[in-house]
């Protein structure tokens, strides 16, 4: 399966290795030569990063278990042919170990997830958007096939091993953003009809009711319009880039 990896993607998390290794060293050295009263307060935040973590994998256990308890495991005997689609799409991207699919009720919101835990990936579908797979099988494809590639590109570990990069401001939301502009172009990759390629992303901005009767033409010109300073200030703080922005990435196909 081809696809265009955001050309960011790469370089940022080239930056976010070498930060993390230059945070973990400057730890060491910084451990082995200062006085004790300097040390007790290196162990202190160290403490509080290790709470973090800890606070990170609970949540995760907790929404796993959520999913498992609560979900619909999308199976060869439950909605077989998107199971099957699901599959191959897949195997297209070099996944072997095909991560288990759940269906969610969550009250008419509209997301879906990838997650890890414990060395396996799960994903999970919000029903609101997996209800369109008799009516646009194409918007649940993609939404699907961007999940997959989160895990196709190793995001999820990427982020993990980083973990202490996240000291340095917009790094990991920059990095965060270049990594959906690639998942994007991977649940492109699997639909043919350019206007097809975009339902995903209108669902999300106008729902599954009105999405269908976007203008897009209009939608990003007005976007562009309302791209004031305060606007783009808070791009810089956001993990997922916005909508207008990632519709013109699958339109203009430029990395």
């Amino acid at each position: 399966m081809n696809y265009s990896v955001r050309k960011s993607e790469d370089i940022l998390f080239a930056i976010k290795v070498i930060a993390t290794i230059g945070i973990i060293l400057g730890i060491i050295f910084g451990l082995s030569n200062v006085s004790l009263e300097n040390s007790v307060i290196i162990y202190t935040i160290l403490v509080y990063v290790l709470l973090i973590l800890l606070y990170i994998w609970f949540y995760k256990v907790f929404l796993v278990a959520y999913m498992k308890g609560n979900g619909i495991c999308v199976s060869e005997t439950q909605f077989p042919e998107i199971f099957n689609l699901y599959c191959d799409m897949a195997k297209n991207l070099g996944i072997n170990n095909i991560p288990p699919l759940f269906i969610l009720q969550q009250g008419g919101l509209l997301n879906a997830f990838a997650i890890r835990l414990s060395g396996k990936n799960y994903i999970a579908i919000y029903s609101d958007i997996f209800c369109l797979y008799k009516t646009d099988i194409e918007a649940v494809k993609f939404v699907l096939a961007h999940e997959l590639g989160h895990i196709k590109r190793r995001h999820n570990q990427k982020m993990f091993w980083t973990f202490p990069s996240l000291v340095i401001p917009f790094l990991t939301s920059a990095y965060s953003r270049a990594c959906e502009y690639t998942c994007d172009n991977i649940g492109g990759s699997f639909i043919s009809d350019e206007t097809s390629k975009l339902q995903g992303l209108l669902l999300l901005a106008g729902g599954k009711h009105i999405y269908k009767e976007i203008n897009i033409k209009n939608y990003l010109e007005m976007a562009k319009q309302n791209r004031s300073l305060a606007v783009k200030f808070v791009n810089l703080f956001i993990s997922h880039p916005y909508l207008p922005n990632r519709i013109k990435n699958l339109q203009t196909n430029e990395f």
